[in-house]
């Protein structure tokens, strides 16, 4: 549930341009927005493949707690810095409490079911990247949509939470929005100026889709 609190605070945010800011070419700007989406994405590997017994020794409820406080932080300091470097510093106060936290969770989960989930992760995003790059106005048109779409998805959740619920179709509701959020990220990233910090916050929003798909087609694998 703190994944979705921390996207939908993410998702209101929208992309700016400052006079002093470096103006990249289309090649340039989206090479970085993969780039710095694939550093995020290798660094929770190193994280859950070399640092987990370190973090399943922590008390659980104190390592959410810190990383809801860092990565809330971290969103507004990619919402509000126009400066790249800043920025990035609060994409990595994103990644490295949420890998982390991922560490907790693949630990106890046998190695063969995370490869499987990351091909399938990794299917559905360049389909719907590719599918962003041919049909961009579509996304761009369904962005109301799917910030609507994600706040009641949050709404059921703490719901579930509260009522001690298991709705079997959460996880499938999730991956399917969280589907969509990527090709209309990368379609709204390449509607705005190029410049090197609006490619970091790109790839931030494009890190945080990628890291709850991979959440929520876990869910549904382990659960069935």
């Amino acid at each position: 549930m703190r994944k979705n609190q921390t996207l939908a605070a993410k998702k209101a945010a929208r992309f700016v341009s400052h006079p002093e800011d470096i103006v990249l070419s289309h090649r340039a700007y989206n090479l970085l927005i993969g780039g710095i989406t694939a550093y995020g994405l290798i660094i929770n590997f190193i994280i859950c493949r070399f640092f987990s017994h370190i973090f399943m020794q922590m008390h659980r409820p104190s390592l959410y707690g810190i990383y809801a406080v860092l990565a809330i932080t971290g969103v507004l300091i990619v919402n509000f810095s126009h400066k790249p470097a800043i920025s990035f510093l609060g994409y990595n106060m994103i990644v490295l409490p949420l890998g982390a936290v991922l560490s907790t969770i693949v630990a106890t989960i046998h190695p063969l079911i995370i490869f499987q989930t990351c091909g399938l992760t990794a299917s559905v995003t360049v389909i719907m990247l590719c599918l962003s790059i041919l049909f961009p106005q579509f996304f761009l048109r369904i962005g109301r949509v799917l910030l609507i779409s994600l706040i009641s998805l949050i709404v059921i959740g703490l719901f579930s939470m509260i009522s001690g619920m298991h709705l079997s179709f959460y996880s499938y509701l999730s991956a399917g929005i969280f589907s969509l959020y990527i090709g209309y990220d990368w379609a709204r990233a390449n509607s705005y100026t190029h410049t090197l910090n609006n490619a970091v916050e790109a790839a931030c929003e494009l890190y945080l889709d990628i890291a709850n798909l991979f959440l929520d087609i876990l869910a549904i694998v382990t659960d069935n």
